[in-house]
């Protein structure tokens, strides 16, 4: 394998895949998208990168941080991308709007640090929906707790979060005296990519800049009445640290919404909830009103926040309500394109 390749996260599984295509075609990593338009990186350097005509013909675009297969022209600075290569993860939400359709945050990540200031940015309920996304991601996450020095209570916080994401690291980071920066750059080694995902103004663009060592994302003010900041990153983009590893800053969410999370999701975002569960009289115990319930006995003593089961309610139904309406766009797609079958068949018998 090309070691150029490997330091920006290229493995054997790739190179299997690979095999399976023209091998005149050479690997490229998504540093940046725009509008259907691409900015790759290949062991030569970065070029403009646009899907071949065939290409377009699939709902699958790529996304930052996914490996496509290009036909390089390094005279011109362009390529035309060919092939998508297999994901080994990939962090989803769905789109904005009243639109069902699924868009890809970040792909092909090792760990997805989800970042939350200590000031009115703080908010246990919004990180337990990161978490779940992030489980289900396929990648390892992480949660960074920004802004410390902001904030006259970090231990009280630090349990907090903890409790609601058992055996997650959880870093405590100030841009002030750099606290938590080397414990995460020792984690970013060569070949290892990490995106950073939160609300805006939660302080990605700082770490990224700390990381860095030097300002490769203007970090923008913060408005002190509510502790948000503009969206001082517009795009995602993919960067690589001076040691190596590389990491996707993504514009502040204002608002993270599912996108078909599995039930293995679930489980492990609340582990306690599901642990509580499996010691319920009846196997089928919904935690409301059932007799022997352990969840229910577990709020009254005191040992699971009433917050914290609502929280799991309201995912619950979020993730039911658009399996719904995921299975019910599948099923018209699948009669439209009966439709245009049955019509291809109809005009191929007349042309007989």
């Amino acid at each position: 394998m090309n070691e150029a390749w490997n330091l920006l996260g290229w493995n054997e599984q790739l190179e299997t895949a690979k095999q399976a295509y023209d091998q005149q075609w050479t690997p490229a990593r998504v540093v940046l998208e725009h509008k259907h338009l691409y900015r790759v990186l290949d062991e030569h350097g970065e070029l403009l990168a646009a899907p071949s005509g065939k290409f377009r013909q699939t709902s699958d675009f790529p996304a930052v941080g996914d490996w496509v297969l290009v036909d390089a022209r390094h005279d011109e600075g362009k390529a035309t991308i060919h092939a998508l290569l297999p994901r080994k993860s990939k962090f989803s939400r769905k789109e904005a709007g009243a639109v069902t359709k699924e868009q890809i945050i970040a792909a092909n990540v090792d760990y997805v640090y989800l970042v939350m200031a200590l000031n009115q940015d703080y908010n246990l309920r919004r990180l337990e929906r990161y978490l779940l996304a992030a489980y289900d991601s396929g990648a390892l996450p992480c949660i960074v707790l920004s802004k410390g020095d902001l904030c006259g209570d970090i231990g009280q916080k630090l349990q907090e979060v903890e409790n609601i994401a058992p055996g997650v690291d959880v870093y405590v980071t100030s841009a002030v005296d750099r606290r938590g920066i080397d414990a995460i750059e020792q984690q970013l080694t060569a070949g290892v990519t990490a995106a950073f995902l939160g609300s805006s103004g939660a302080g990605k663009s700082t770490l990224v800049n700390m990381l860095f060592g030097q300002e490769v994302q203007l970090a923008g003010a913060i408005r002190d009445d509510d502790g948000k900041g503009r969206h001082t990153t517009t795009h995602r983009e993919l960067v690589q640290l001076p040691g190596g590893g590389m990491i996707i800053d993504t514009p502040g969410m204002r608002e993270l919404q599912l996108w078909n999370q599995h039930h293995t999701g679930m489980k492990s975002a609340f582990a306690d909830i599901d642990l509580l569960g499996g010691e319920c009289r009846f196997r089928d115990c919904t935690h409301s009103n059932e007799p022997g319930c352990r969840v229910q006995e577990a709020i009254e003593a005191g040992e699971l926040e009433d917050e914290r089961l609502h929280s799991y309610f309201k995912l619950q139904r979020e993730l039911q309500y658009l399996e719904g309406k995921t299975s019910v766009k599948a099923q018209q797609e699948q009669r439209k394109q009966f439709k245009q079958l049955s019509k291809q068949v109809k005009q191929v018998k007349k042309r007989r």
